[in-house]
């Protein structure tokens, strides 16, 4: 079998490939789903991501290897294994990130990725609620909303963080990102709205594009230096395809990786310890892996307040199910994070290097989101730009064994101190006139950590990623040798192949980053089309 193109997974990114390369009708491509189809309910009802952070039938369920930054913890690490990909299992939250990210990734010699390069790629994927302009979206396949749902504790957040000397900021992806807020979410009339719902379900009607679920990719087809197709599992057969443009790589920054080095791509030394012949010595596949590593903080709220571990519980949770049938609406259509504050953890920033999620509610564990019986409140923080730096590797030649993954959280101490800092300044916020009325006592950390090594110890023993896992596959320049991509994500090295989804990120974006993974797609796929003409 024979196509144009080859697509290697159905996520975020894929999705968006997949609709803009078979616009053209001539063309011909197959997109390759390692898991199966999004029908589940829990998929469409935004709280029943809660459900699929541990949900085997639409998650990878991935976990770190054991390390010493956090204590010997194994943490998980989400990833979506359904039609959308993480898009179809995350918390939804729309945040472009800061315009200082981009140009970064411009002054790292990346032409053509500075903030103003991908500001029109940002516009043309997006249809926000409020309305397009010249820095938003108004007509793109990608809902935006507003958060539907607001609350008197949510208010006084934003209240509170007024009091400590920021601003109220509606539009965080807009001019300026600093401030607090509700979040923008990736829904549509109170569902999900994934880029399966939004790229990958209008395609479909295409006679020229091809959708493969339960088909994992195991290797890519290699001529000399040339990737000519992909061999993928299906139920124990496997089959082999033929690319006669490109095969595009976008599994993820945990599978990217993986493909590569199956296919003998990647650092020599390691594809050796595997019995791996070396097809194209890149040393930077799998490096370069930055992850956002949050600590929570969370308050024993008064009784006589009603947040949501009230309203999920008995006859309150009937009335809300009830309601989100009837109207869309009420605590169904909540998210990871309801209020917004992008803040500086030490006074002489310019921007923002530290993002609350801030929610009406507590729960014992950031893996399970099971909430307390009692009211509560909590406030999550993390770095928005961590320094430190881990890894994503094969663990064996077996395409069907978990990568090993070493994130290296807590590995630099400029996200020590920032993460620190940031946290001070959540209970800051928390102290507020307009917050500190609502509250008992501090749950965690708890009074009795005030130091910076306590809540850093803290930080180190009950902290999770925020599943933002890139940059295993970084663009970089040619004098770069950890650059597995170049500007247009062509592998370096290589013909007829791309990666295209988180893992070219060079540096971490500010904030959660599927907003601009389909950036990156959007981009991409331009430029796929332009080189094809």
């Amino acid at each position: 079998m024979s196509y144009d193109y080859v697509i290697i997974g159905a996520g975020s990114a894929g999705c968006v490939m997949a609709n803009r390369l078979s616009e053209d009708p001539k063309t011909k491509v197959l997109l390759l789903e390692a898991g199966g189809k999004d029908s589940s309910i829990w998929i469409h009802v935004p709280v029943g991501f809660t459900r699929l952070l541990n949900d085997p039938a639409h998650n990878w369920l991935f976990e770190t290897e054991p390390e010493d930054n956090v204590k010997g913890r194994r943490i998980p690490i989400p990833r979506g294994r359904v039609l959308g990909g993480s898009s179809s299992i995350n918390g939804m939250l729309y945040v472009r990130g800061n315009k200082i990210d981009y140009d970064t990734w411009a002054q790292l010699g990346n032409r053509g990725w500075s903030h103003e390069d991908v500001l029109p790629y940002f516009n043309k994927a997006e249809s926000f609620e409020r309305g397009g302009s010249a820095i938003r979206g108004g007509s793109g396949p990608l809902n935006v909303d507003d958060m539907y749902e607001h609350h008197r504790l949510i208010d006084d957040f934003i209240e509170a963080g007024v009091e400590i000397g920021y601003e109220r900021n509606p539009d965080y992806n807009g001019e300026k990102q600093d401030g607090f807020g509700y979040y923008q979410v990736t829904q549509r009339n109170g569902r999900r709205e994934s880029t399966a719902r939004a790229y990958l379900n209008p395609a479909r009607k295409r006679g020229n594009l091809e959708v493969e679920t339960n088909a994992r990719a195991t290797r890519l087809l290699l001529d000399g230096r040339r990737v000519v197709g992909v061999e993928f599992d299906v139920g124990g057969k496997r089959t082999q395809v033929r690319a006669a443009k490109s095969v595009v790589l976008s599994a993820g920054a945990v599978q990217s990786p993986q493909v590569l080095e199956l296919s003998g791509i990647g650092d020599p030394k390691l594809l050796g310890e595997h019995g791996i012949e070396v097809n194209h010595a890149l040393p930077g596949v799998g490096e370069n892996y930055r992850d956002h590593y949050a600590a929570r903080l969370n308050w024993r709220v008064k009784s006589q307040y009603t947040t949501l571990n009230e309203d999920t519980r008995g006859l309150r949770f009937a009335k809300e199910v009830l309601r989100y049938a009837v109207t869309r609406r009420g605590v169904l259509t909540l998210t990871a994070g309801v209020g917004h504050g992008f803040v500086m953890s030490r006074p002489e920033l310019d921007v923002p290097d530290c993002q609350f999620f801030f929610a009406h509610g507590s729960f014992g564990s950031a893996d399970t989101r099971v909430l307390d019986k009692e009211p509560g409140m909590t406030i999550g923080v993390y770095q928005c730009r961590p320094e430190s730096q881990g890894s994503i590797h094969i663990g064996s030649a077996d395409p069907f064994s978990a990568p090993k993954i070493r994130p290296n959280f807590l590995g630099e101490q400029l996200d020590c101190d920032a993460l620190v800092g940031g946290m001070r300044v959540a209970r800051q916020v928390a102290e507020a006139p307009a917050m500190a009325k609502y509250w008992e006592f501090e749950m965690n950390p708890g009074n009795d950590r005030q130091s910076d090594e306590e809540l850093l110890d803290y930080a180190r023993g009950t902290g999770s990623t925020t599943y933002h896992v890139m940059g295993t596959c970084k663009m970089g320049t040619d004098d770069d040798p950890m650059a597995v991509v170049d500007g247009r994500l062509r592998v370096r090295g290589l013909d007829g192949l791309r990666v295209i989804d988180a893992s070219v990120m060079p540096t971490m974006p500010s904030g959660n980053i599927n907003a601009p993974v389909i950036m990156i797609a959007e981009k991409a796929a331009e430029m796929m089309i332009e080189d094809a003409a």
